[in-house]
């Protein structure tokens, strides 16, 4: 898609976004208030019909002001198209779900970065600030053949233990109940759906879920059961603020993924 042809053409005002410019706060690792109130300039637009040049347009031009707010502040990146991959997701999916989406919330997760490095960020989708991150986040073990490295395998498939990319949405809150070092733990849980189909929408059924957990710190997480795990702590301040309407993006430079994922491709040519 030919993004200057739709900016050109006026179908809508991303000129009016670069004007005004988004607030962010880079490498923000620290308990941030989440701002409902703040509004977007695009934020109120409802394509009437989808797969329209004009939607297209819309869709494109929202993800590409996105990544104007949060490129300079999350880093490093495993892939050139890691953030583009998550916005157009998100996007797409909120333009034909937008009852479903009720909170501008996206948790992102770099899977193509090592657990020994800083890879998850909770965005501000409607002010296009950073609330959280980066930080450390678990993958399954099921996706990598040592405790701490970058995963390799993922897996949609009940028993695999391994993380599955795409795009969830957050649904209900939850007593999370965990077992790690032959030990229990409790934490608080976020069950999250799976809307990427054939890559992700057995999460429900496996028990895919976020959770803080004791094997996650702030300089490495350990491995889940193909779960995005965070420190408990912040798992207690952030999961709330996503649940019932927020979304999760969980990202990989997996070709095969990355080409027939249907929201990464949704709003592309």
């Amino acid at each position: 898609m030919d993004l200057g042809k739709y900016l050109k053409n006026g179908l809508i005002g991303v000129s009016a976004l670069i004007l005004v410019g988004p607030r962010l706060i880079p490498g923000a690792d620290r308990p941030a208030p989440v701002h409902f109130g703040a509004i977007s300039l695009l934020a109120g637009i409802r394509p009437a019909v989808t797969g329209d040049a004009t939607t297209k347009g819309i869709l494109l031009a929202k993800s590409y002001a996105a990544l104007r707010a949060f490129a300079g502040a999350v880093r490093p990146l495993s892939h050139p198209k890691a953030l583009e991959s998550a916005f157009r997701s998100y996007f797409a999916y909120m333009a034909a779900h937008p009852d479903e989406v009720r909170k501008p919330v996206l948790y992102f997760v770099d899977y193509g970065l090592p657990s020994t490095e800083p890879r998850g960020y909770i965005f501000d989708m409607r002010a296009l600030k950073v609330l959280e991150g980066p930080f450390t986040v678990a993958h399954g073990r099921g996706s990598s053949r040592t405790q701490y490295g970058t995963p390799t395998r993922f897996s949609n498939a009940p028993g695999s233990a391994a993380t599955s990319l795409g795009l969830y949405l957050a649904e209900s809150i939850y007593q999370f109940h965990g077992h790690t070092g032959g030990r229990s733990y409790s934490s608080i849980g976020l069950r999250l759906k799976g809307v990427s189909t054939g890559f992700n929408d057995r999460a429900l059924a496996r028990g895919v879920v976020a959770h803080g957990a004791p094997y996650v710190t702030g300089t490495r997480a350990g491995r889940s059961e193909g779960c995005p795990a965070m420190e408990q702590e912040r798992a207690r301040r952030v999961l709330p603020e996503l649940a019932e309407g927020g979304m999760v993006f969980l990202f990989a430079p997996d070709q095969k993924w990355m080409s027939d994922d249907p929201w990464v491709v949704a709003s592309a040519d």
